[in-house]
């Protein structure tokens, strides 16, 4: 029982903690792909790229794109009357509205660039914190300062910077890093910001219905070659998703290698029964069972304890993720994450998984002792 029970308790603790990664991962791609076009088109050398008609006609043209978002994004300094802060300035062309990314995470105001010929800008809700910036005050609008390329000699000045004054029509909240650096605004007002004419810093490519994301990347890299990157959202976050995969892993691997020490448990367990049944095996060998109907015997048992301790730490683990993905059993615990319980996601594939690296580990226990039973010399106890 203490090694069914020792079996059951891993089991469980694998099946939650793949559990809560996949939650993780799957939080992580619904927050990113909100602020994340479906596809990015960047250059692959340098911060801008030169936006002709023949381009636009070429990615337009390809199988599969709906709609194609012309972007111009760089470092700015955003100020409020006597309040500035270092932030991500994020120009869009008008039809970025017709993609609804980001239509539920408006918190306050609306989710406009221009209307009735005026221009508005969309920040995140950091950088309203931060600055107390109210909603819609023609009266004190906010000022972006950018460098003036043409007197960059003393970057101190604010001379060399060039102001432009817009009024705030939206709140934006979605993550942290979002909401505390970025600001967006109506294409055109970036231009004259920044003295751009046709320079564009990416493209935010919408696929259309039907369409697989990934086959249209793989058309886009063909059509505009080696000059220009194509990612999806999984690719412009590259790195931290993997290092969740490489958490969930390692978190696999020590829950394993806890679980193979715990099976010394089964190898003793089978040993001791070994001992103890001594006599009933002088009697099945006088009634002519061979060493290997004796040795499976007791690898029936090892087998017995692990498919029993897995079975049950199987269903406490799925129970218990089942009860924290509806009712939320587990809190967070603070309030300013976008979430309030731990998220959680089971999938068939890590459960297969876990099944086998629980069984496999117990027969491997059980084999010693499974052997040692087969070979005992018994002719004394018949």
């Amino acid at each position: 029982m203490l090694s069914i029970l020792v079996v059951a308790v891993i089991t469980m603790s694998l099946v939650i903690g793949m559990s809560v990664f996949n939650g993780m991962e799957n939080l992580i791609r619904s927050l990113y792909n909100s602020f994340d076009p479906e596809l990015k088109i960047s250059p692959v050398e340098g911060k801008t790229f030169l936006m002709t008609d023949s381009l636009h006609k070429l990615i337009q043209q390809t199988d599969g794109v709906f709609i194609i978002t012309e972007v111009i994004e760089d470092n700015a300094v955003l100020r409020y009357k006597n309040e500035s802060d270092v932030i991500k300035i994020k120009g869009l062309s008008e039809n970025f509205l017709q993609q609804h990314r980001m239509d539920s995470f408006i918190v306050a105001g609306n989710m406009k660039l221009e209307k009735q010929g005026r221009e508005f800008a969309i920040i995140g809700r950091g950088v309203q914190y931060k600055l107390s910036v109210p909603l819609n005050n023609q009266f004190a609008p906010v000022q972006i300062y950018y460098p003036d390329k043409d007197k960059i000699k003393n970057p101190s000045s604010f001379d060399a910077f060039k102001i432009k004054s817009i009024q705030v029509g939206g709140v934006f909240a979605i993550e942290k890093q979002y909401d505390d650096n970025y600001i967006f605004v109506p294409l055109s007002f970036t231009k004259e910001l920044m003295n751009f004419e046709n320079e564009r810093t990416s493209l935010e490519v919408k696929v259309s219905k039907g369409y697989d994301i990934n086959s249209v990347r793989n058309t886009l890299r063909e059509v505009l070659g080696d000059k220009f990157s194509v990612l999806n959202s999984d690719e412009q976050h590259k790195g931290l998703l993997k290092a969740i995969k490489v958490e969930k892993f390692v978190v696999n691997i020590m829950l394993s290698f806890i679980l193979a020490i715990s099976s010394v448990g089964i190898f003793f367990c089978l040993t001791m029964l070994t001992l103890n049944k001594r006599k009933d095996i002088a009697v099945l060998k006088s009634m002519g069972a061979t060493k290997t109907f004796i040795r499976n015997i007791f690898m029936t048992e090892g087998m017995m304890i692990a498919i029993t301790g897995a079975t049950i730490g199987m269903a406490v683990g799925v129970g218990i993720c089942y009860l924290q993905q509806h009712y939320g059993l587990v809190s967070i615990g603070t309030e300013t994450s976008v979430i309030d319980e731990y998220p959680v996601e089971l999938r068939m594939a890590d459960l297969i998984w876990i099944a086998c690296t629980v069984i496999c580990i117990s027969f491997a226990a059980s084999i010693r002792p499974s052997i040692i039973a087969s070979k005992l010399e018994l002719k004394k106890y018949l």
